[in-house]
């Protein structure tokens, strides 16, 4: 399988993150990526550079003041009288309603959900070479490639298209789909995150032309929290064509391969002419967010499940953090994949 890979990711170095209002390093590190490019080349994959598309892929998902603010967050806050090293809101709008701010602060908040996207001067860089990532995938998939693995940092599911959050700057994976829409009449999304791809989900809401399934811990407990419940179908002429399938936090390979099989049918109804997948592997059973209990043969059981669908496929990649099982579990499901095509 073809692994598209750009070296920019390593730009973006997040040292902020807090869990139960204590601070840390962000679990999001860059050495996430190298492990995962190190395994996928001792699994005898090619590693292929990704292509310069500007911002214009993601601009057909997300909007232009918040392109805007992602190129200038940066810049314009270390400018600011006592600053911080990296941008952080300390005001979210309940935009009930709300207007748009001036203030940098003010649009810090807008643009950002939470705690966990703090940017910093290498942020939007790597964030747009992860989509331009996604996008070379895509293009080789639109080129003929049965299949093709975006190696994707920062990841992206959880970025709305006005909204960082969780990690999160650019939807890769939302891009990568919108840019197969462009051949493609329907196009499915499958997302086997360990966290529900609230941000995906919400840019294609209302459409009838993208179906997104996400399977998740249940955000009753986990990060989303306000997204990725299972009364969540769609809305407008969008409504039936998204599929939330939330699991019990904690639980291990046979839950998470039956909501494979509830997946799998769904895409089989909605008829699409392409896959993408949001490959996180931050659900193994070692991963240090410790939502579900994923082992390595659940990722290669998973992995034949979609290759069953017999469908071009995009992979890209969501989350997945710091453990010796990270590069491991990546081989055991791009060889579950080729095994099942």
């Amino acid at each position: 399988m073809k692994i598209v890979y750009s070296d920019k990711h390593a730009i973006h170095d997040p040292q902020t993150f807090f869990v139960r209002g204590v601070k840390h390093r962000s679990t999001e590190q860059p050495e996430r990526a190298t492990r995962l490019l190190a395994a996928a080349k001792e699994g005898g994959h090619e590693i292929v550079a990704s292509k310069s598309h500007g911002t214009g892929p993601a601009a057909t998902v997300h909007t232009p003041e918040y392109l805007d603010f992602l190129q200038i967050a940066a810049r314009d806050w270390a400018k600011l009288p006592n600053a911080s090293p990296e941008v952080l809101p300390n005001i979210h709008p309940a935009r009930q309603p709300a207007t748009y701010p001036k203030a940098l602060a003010g649009r810090a908040g807008w643009h950002q959900v939470d705690l966990a996207c703090p940017i910093g001067p290498g942020t939007w860089d790597a964030a747009l070479a992860a989509s331009e990532t996604a996008v070379t995938a895509a293009d080789l998939v639109l080129d003929g490639a049965r299949e093709a693995y975006a190696l994707c940092r920062p990841p992206g599911h959880h970025a709305f298209a006005d909204m960082a959050g969780g990690f999160c700057f650019l939807n890769n994976t939302a891009v990568a789909a919108q840019r197969l829409r462009s051949r493609h009449p329907r196009v499915a999304i499958l997302d086997v995150d360990v966290h529900h791809g609230n941000g995906t989900q919400g840019i294609f809401y209302e459409r009838s032309d993208v179906l997104t399934v996400s399977i998740h811990a249940d955000p009753d407990n986990y990060y989303p929290y306000f997204w990725g419940h299972a009364h969540e179908t769609g809305a407008g002429a969008g409504q039936g064509f998204n599929l939330n399938l939330p699991l019990p936090v904690g639980s291990g390979d046979a839950p998470w391969l039956a909501a494979g099989d509830a997946a799998s049918q769904r895409i089989r109804e909605f008829a699409p002419t392409v896959l993408v997948i949001a490959l996180g592997l931050d659900a193994s059973e070692s991963d240090p967010l410790q939502g579900l209990k994923v082992t390595g043969a659940g990722f290669h059981a998973m992995a034949r499940k979609i290759a069953g669908l017999d469908l071009p496929t995009v992979l890209v990649q969501e989350g997945g953090y710091l453990s010796d099982d990270l590069g491991r579990n990546l081989v055991q499901f791009l060889s579950g994949f080729e095994k099942g095509r």
